[in-house]
């Protein structure tokens, strides 16, 4: 490589609003890829710290019974994916389908489901229940594609606006130990860090294996949320910058971030 070509490089990545930032992905193992290619083209890297993995369940007969109900929900890409490996997804004439939020809508648009019926605010089950053609559901089956207590919420309210429930557990999630080098790791990291907080349950697996020094450390850093939810719960733990995306995709989050960093304000 040239001086030429070298300074050329060197002046373009001074332009990448996130140059020299970290983010701090807490994706279930091995679903990294998505914040990685979007955090780079914003000129930031990558801190992956796994505190989950997600283990694919065979739903059995389970699954076809619910993907043939009237409605479908499901309830996030993992869900979507999963369902997708084990049984072609195809829309019935008729049928509608849901998504928790932008990112299970695109996995099911890729396999094929057109159209997709998302919150039209918020991405959490909240927001799904607040959906117009999911007012009126008395005596109508409803297909559920899920986790293992992943949204109790979701359940309990169908059941008791009056619909009948198929619900098929596609995958589980499972518990990853983060190691201590990895604890290390995180508190070494500098000032223009952020955390990417899309999960409730894998942050608190995180923050149970900090000890004080770490907790207040990473509560230093600005956190980015995409729901009420985990925007209370950041609050509520005491991190001072509170970045609110409009969804969880990886490129919903780092566009916030990039406002937030180029002084463009934030939530």
């Amino acid at each position: 490589m040239g001086m030429c070509e070298a300074r050329s490089m060197v002046r373009a990545s001074k332009k990448l609003p996130l140059a020299g930032w970290y983010v701090i992905s807490l994706r279930p193992l091995g679903q990294h890829g998505g914040v990685r290619r979007n955090a780079a083209r914003y000129g930031a890297a990558t801190f992956a710290v796994s505190t989950l993995r997600l283990q694919p369940m065979d739903a059995g007969p389970l699954l076809p019974q619910a993907l043939h109900c009237p409605r479908v929900l499901v309830t996030s890409p993992a869900a979507a994916r999963c369902a997708g490996a084990q049984i072609a997804l195809v829309r019935q004439p008729g049928q509608r389908w849901f998504a928790l939020g932008a990112g299970t809508a695109a996995v099911l648009h890729r396999a094929g489901i057109d159209p997709v019926l998302t919150p039209e605010l918020g991405v959490d089950s909240e927001s799904l229940l607040a959906h117009p053609q999911l007012q009126d559901v008395r005596g109508e089956h409803i297909g559920l594609i899920t986790a293992p207590g992943g949204r109790d919420l979701l359940t309990s309210q169908l059941q008791a606006r009056g619909a009948v429930l198929s619900i098929a557990e596609v995958y589980r999630r499972q518990a990853q130990p983060v190691t201590r080098s990895r604890l290390r790791a995180l508190a070494a990291l500098p000032a223009h860090s952020a955390l990417l907080m899309t999960s409730s349950e894998a942050f608190s697996l995180l923050w149970q294996a900090l000890d004080a020094a770490a907790r207040q450390h990473l509560l230093r850093r600005p956190c980015l949320v995409a729901s009420a939810r985990m925007e209370g719960q950041a609050r509520s733990l005491g991190f001072p910058i509170l970045l609110r995306a409009p969804d969880q995709r990886p490129a919903s989050l780092l566009a916030t971030l990039a406002d937030h960093a180029a002084g463009r304000g934030f939530g």
